[in-house]
């Protein structure tokens, strides 16, 4: 293979990237859009035609700045597309929706056991399967007219290669479409018929096709297209080639998603928003998630620059808190995000928000049983502090954090590059010192006495 730069395309819900990362491994160019999520009647779709153009526009960029000669996928969870010929069926859902009560309850009902594909009931369209039914009951004729189910990073690599292939690591990601026991499809894909519209599986990373890319000039280039990986999984993949072995990483992002590989798969409580994720070499791996991301930039308020020690500890001293949750998902479903004590705003508020996110991810290793390394990556770095209160709660484990933010499209480089026999990465992550706040030990046993009232307060309401 040559020693030319690498694309790779990051596909997040909120912002989609591209990096392009050159043969020992350093970022050359990067350039970032928003998907635009549209109304169809009375869906939310994507739009898939303008994000293409992007991507195609970008590049044509970077092939002719660089020598780019190869392109692969990192894309985020539960979201599909169906194909038939050169085209979609349907436009790609966004999952952020929620099936009509009616429908719900029909296609709930027909969702496999937990103990078969390790995926708890969500709403929405976190389990995208859930999602898939849903498409049926609009309208029964529109798998007919599909030939094949693609998941999110393969219809991006369809549309650059014109082929159709399945990957394990998205179709293991909380879909219900898969049995990570067995290795195989789930119960519902044979009970639906859809076995024989998966694609055959393609290794992430390995090379399934070309893509040719006309440029300014009038030359057209051809280069070869990778298949594309689940974008949380890419960073697990990643941290393990830089040589981390037994640790939890803690993947930031739209979502925090909390891996613990040294976690058995009996330990995960559904009602927990607890699953198994599945490697891209086919291995379930014990996952808790919630949405963090999403959960800081609505209890912040937006807030989008780093936080001051000092701000967290001006929140801790005066006995502010942010309580679950924000979003729908995680491990306190059903809750509606909001404040306790004094009122907060602007820098502070951001503080309590940071603090709220660092406590559900403490919370959340508690639950998935980490003891060993941690391995924090994703945008929550950002914010300057996460790591090191992290670092401050568990003072049992060394937390080490990536110089790097951008694990999923590492990882998704790293795949190519080691389906050529030569990684360039080396491992840079620095080991967080735990931040010198006060008082932080009793803000956390507050908070969750808070979170304990405010659970029991639920439980006793259902049974009333």
């Amino acid at each position: 293979m040559s020693p030319s730069p690498i694309a790779v395309f990051d596909l997040g819900k909120t912002n989609s990237k591209l990096f392009v990362l050159s043969a020992d491994g350093k970022v050359i160019d990067e350039s970032r859009t928003r998907p635009i999520w549209k109304r169809l009647g009375d869906l939310s779709v994507l739009d898939d035609a303008a994000l293409f153009a992007w991507m195609e526009g970008e590049l044509a960029r970077v092939v002719a700045n660089h020598g780019v000669d190869r392109i692969t996928f990192s894309g985020h969870g539960c979201t599909f597309a169906l194909v038939a010929g050169d085209a979609l069926v349907h436009p790609v859902l966004d999952y952020e929706q929620e099936p009509p009560s009616d429908i719900a309850g029909r296609i709930d009902a027909l969702m496999p056991d937990f103990g078969e594909t390790f995926s708890p009931p969500l709403p929405l369209g976190f389990n995208y399967g859930r999602h898939l039914l849903w498409l049926n009951e609009r309208d029964p004729a529109l798998f007919g007219k599909a030939d094949t189910i693609l998941a999110y990073p393969q219809f991006w690599s369809w549309k650059f290669s014109g082929c159709t292939v399945s990957e394990v690591s998205y179709l293991g990601c909380h879909s219900h479409l898969w049995a990570p026991l067995a290795d195989d499809f789930s119960s519902l894909v044979d009970r639906m018929g859809w076995r024989g519209k998966m694609p055959a599986f393609a290794r992430a990373g390995s090379l399934i096709g070309t893509h040719r890319v006309s440029l300014d000039d009038g030359r057209s280039v051809e280069i070869a297209v990778h298949n594309g990986v689940h974008d949380s999984n890419a960073a697990l993949y990643f941290y393990r080639s830089l040589g981390f072995s037994d640790f939890t990483l803690v993947s930031t992002g739209t979502w925090v998603i909390v891996f613990n590989p040294a976690s058995p798969l009996e330990r995960l409580d559904p009602a927990r928003d607890m699953l198994a994720n599945v490697t891209v070499d086919h291995q379930p791996v014990a996952t808790i998630r919630f949405m963090g991301g999403r959960e800081y930039d609505v209890a912040s308020g937006g807030w989008a620059r780093p936080v001051s020690v000092e701000a967290v500890a001006a929140v801790i001293a005066k006995g502010a808190f942010a309580l679950p949750s924000f979003a729908a998902g995680g491990p306190m479903q059903g809750h509606a995000g909001r404040f306790s004590g004094p009122v907060v705003d602007g820098e502070e508020r951001a503080a309590a928000a940071l603090l709220y996110v660092a406590l559900m991810t403490d919370q959340s290793l508690d639950l998935i049983g980490s003891q060993n390394t941690i391995v924090i990556d994703g945008g929550l770095v950002k914010t300057g502090l996460y790591a090191a209160i992290l670092a401050v709660l568990r003072p049992g484990q060394t937390v080490h954090t990536s110089a790097n933010p951008e694990g999923s499209a590492f990882g998704a480089a790293a795949l190519v590059f080691d389906a050529s026999g030569s990684n360039p990465f080396v491992n840079d992550c620095a080991v967080a010192a735990p931040a010198a706040i006060a008082g932080i030990e009793a803000y956390r046993q507050d908070w969750r006495r808070q979170v304990e009232v405010m659970t029991r307060g639920e439980i006793r309401e259902k049974r009333a």
